[in-house]
C-alpha cells in the first residue's frame, strides 16, 4: 500500500518521480480494457463498459451542506438477472480508467458475477483522477482525503444511486445483497469499510489487503528477499552492507566512488542515493505468475548474476563484482528507464522543493494525493530493517527521510515531519485485529505487501468458515486476476474458495427492505 510507486509508472514514466515511496504504492494490477460490445443475458445490446457514469457525492459526510461532486464510476450488468447481487469496487489511489477490466469475467468481480447473475461497479476514490470535491489538491483541499470519507463514500453510493440498468433504482441494500470488493489498498478499505458500516455490504473480498497501518514498513522488502533468486540477494546485501558501513564510519569518498559507479555522482544526499537503489526491488512488484524472465526485475538479476553466460552460485559474485555489474545496468540501462533526459539530482533528489514535482495542485495526480494519505494516516515508509536483519534496503533510509518529504509536499499542513496516525488508524478500523464474517481474505506468499496483511509472518490469524483468510503462491493481488489462476493452481484455489463462500454466502441473504 504505499511509499508509492508502480500505479503511476509505466515504462519511462516512471521517470521524474523523485521519491522511492512513490514506486511502491499499494495499487490494483492493471488489465487491458476489453473492447467489443456487450449484451445482457435477453441479448439486449449494453452501453460500452468505457461509459462513464456521475454520482453526486457528498463533498464532506460530516457537512453535508457543503454539497456535492461529480464522482465517476463505469458498469456492466451483461451477467444481471434480478436478485442477483451488485458488486463495487473502487480501485483505490488511481486514475479509475482504464481499470473498466475489473467489470467483466476477466477478474474475480466478473466471474461473481457470471456464477451469481449480478452486476459489477467500478468507482474512483475522491481526489484520484477526475473524483475531486475541488479542483486542486492543495492542502486545504486534501484535507477531506481521509479513510472515514473514503468509507462513507462507498456506503453513501451504495445507499442512495441510482443505478443505470434497468431496475436498478430499486437495488440498494436490503433490497438486494452488496459486495464490496477491493485489493492493496482499496482491499484494506473493503475490510476497513466493513468493520467501520457494518449491514451495508452483505460480503466483502479483499485481495492482498493492507489491513495494518504501519509507519516503519520495512517489511515490504522481506518477502521480496525471500523469493527473489538467492545469488541476487545475496549480492544486493553485500553492496547495501558496504554503502552502510561507509556511512557509518562517515567515509565520504567511498561513498562518492560507489555512487560514481552507478553513474550517480551527482545525486547529492547519501539518503537519496540510497532511495534510489531501492528503485531495483520495487520492480518486484508488477510481477505476476505469468510474467516471464524479460521483466525488468529479471534482467537486473540476470546483469548481477549472469557471468559469461555463467550463472552464480547462492552466495553470488562477491561485493566487487556486484558494484561492477550492478552499476553498469544502472549506466546501460536503467538510468534511462527512470530518469530520462533528467539529470541524477533532479530525478533522484528530494531537497530542492521548488521542483514541480512538490508544488503542483492540479487534480488527476495520484502521486500527491497517496502522498497525502500516507503522511496523516497509513504510512507504510519502506525502509531499511532493524539492525541484526538482512538487509536488501539500506539502513540510512528511516522513516524520517518520508517525513521530511511530506513537510516538503505539504508545507502549509505540517511545520515539522509528521508522525502518520497509524496506531489510531489501527484501533479504528480494526487492522490486523479484523474479524468480519462474510469477509474474504486472499494473500500472495510473494507480494511485498503481505506483512501488512492478515497474512503477516508471525500472526498466525485463522482461515475460519466465518471469516476465510486464503493464501497462495501469488504476487501482488495476484487473485483478482481470472489468467492467473489459470498460469498458477494455489492462485486457481485461492480463487474457487472465494466463489464458493459467496455462493454459500448470497443463498443466505435475505431482503430486509
Amino acid at each position: 500500500m504505499w511509499p508509492i510507486a508502480s500505479l503511476l509508472l509505466a515504462g519511462v514514466a516512471r521517470a521524474a518521480i523523485p521519491n522511492a515511496m512513490l514506486r511502491g504504492m499499494p495499487t490494483l494490477p492493471k488489465l487491458p480494457v476489453p473492447e467489443g460490445s456487450v449484451t445482457s443475458p435477453n441479448g439486449t445490446a449494453l452501453p460500452p463498459i468505457t461509459t462513464v457514469y456521475y454520482f453526486d457525492q457528498l463533498i464532506d459526510h460530516t457537512d453535508p451542506g457543503l454539497g456535492t461532486f461529480q464522482q465517476r464510476y463505469w458498469m456492466d450488468w451483461e451477467f444481471y438477472e434480478p436478485g442477483g447481487p451488485i458488486i463495487l469496487m473502487t480501485p483505490g489511489e488511481t486514475d479509475a480508467d482504464g481499470y473498466e477490466g475489473y467489470l467483466t469475467n476477466e477478474t474475480i468481480n466478473g466471474l461473481i458475477a457470471q456464477q451469481q447473475n449480478g452486476a459489477t461497479i467500478l468507482i474512483e476514490h475522491r481526489f484520484f483522477g477526475y473524483s475531486n470535491p475541488y479542483d486542486n489538491l492543495t492542502s486545504q483541499s486534501l484535507a477531506l482525503l481521509t479513510i472515514e470519507q473514503a468509507v462513507n463514500d462507498l456506503v453513501y453510493f451504495a445507499t442512495t444511486a441510482d443505478l443505470p440498468m434497468p431496475g436498478g433504482d430499486a437495488v440498494k441494500p436490503g433490497q438486494a445483497p452488496w459486495i464490496l470488493i477491493g485489493g492493496s489498498y482499496s482491499g484494506a478499505l473493503t475490510s476497513w469499510t466493513m468493520v467501520n458500516k457494518p449491514g451495508i455490504f452483505w460480503a466483502g473480498y479483499a485481495s492482498s489487503a493492507v489491513v495494518e497501518a504501519i509507519t516503519d514498513y520495512y517489511g515490504y522488502f522481506t518477502p521480496i528477499r525471500e523469493y527473489m533468486p538467492q545469488n541476487c540477494s545475496s549480492d544486493v546485501e553485500a553492496v547495501i552492507a558496504y554503502l552502510d558501513g561507509m556511512y557509518a564510519a562517515n567515509d565520504i569518498a567511498g561513498i562518492q566512488t560507489l555512487k560514481e559507479a552507478f553513474g550517480l555522482g551527482d545525486v547529492i544526499h547519501v539518503d537519496d542515493f540510497a532511495s534510489a537503489l531501492q528503485y531495483n526491488l520495487f520492480d518486484w512488484q508488477s510481477l505476476q505468475p505469468d510474467v516471464g524472465p524479460g521483466a525488468m526485475f529479471f534482467e537486473f538479476c540476470d546483469a548481477l548474476e549472469v557471468k559469461d553466460g555463467v550463472n552464480a552460485g547462492p552466495e553470488g559474485w562477491g561485493l566487487e563484482n556486484a558494484i561492477y555489474s550492478w552499476g553498469n545496468f544502472w549506466n546501460t540501462t536503467y538510468y534511462n528507464y527512470v530518469c530520462g533526459d533528467e539529470d541524477a539530482e533532479t530525478c533522484l533528489g528530494t531537497y530542492d522543493t521548488t521542483q514541480s514535482y512538490w508544488t503542483d495542485v492540479t487534480i488527476n495526480n495520484a502521486g500527491r494525493s497517496w502522498f497525502w494519505m500516507v503522511c496523516n494516516q497509513v504510512g507504510y515508509y519502506q525502509v531499511g530493517p532493524p539492525e541484526g536483519q538482512p538487509a536488501v534496503v539500506s539502513r540510512i533510509l528511516q522513516p524520517i527521510y518520508e517525513e521530511r518529504q511530506c513537510v516538503n509536499m505539504f508545507p502549509q499542513a505540517f511545520a515539522y515531519p509528521p508522525l502518520p496516525t497509524t496506531a489510531l488508524t489501527d484501533i479504528m478500523y480494526a487492522g490486523w485485529d479484523v474479524y468480519m464474517p462474510r469477509l474474504f481474505f486472499a494473500n500472495g506468499l510473494r507480494d511485498p505487501w503481505r506483512e501488512a496483511t492478515v497474512s503477516a509472518d508471525g500472526l498466525f490469524k485463522l482461515n475460519t468458515t466465518v471469516m476465510p483468510i486464503y493464501e497462495g503462491d501469488g504476487f501482488h493481488c495476484s487473485d483478482l486476476i481470472t489468467e492467473n489462476g489459470i498460469v498458477d493452481q494455489t492462485i486457481a484455489t485461492v480463487q474457487e474458495a472465494g466463489l464458493m463462500y459467496m455462493h454459500e454466502w448470497l443463498a443466505e441473504w435475505k431482503p430486509s427492505a
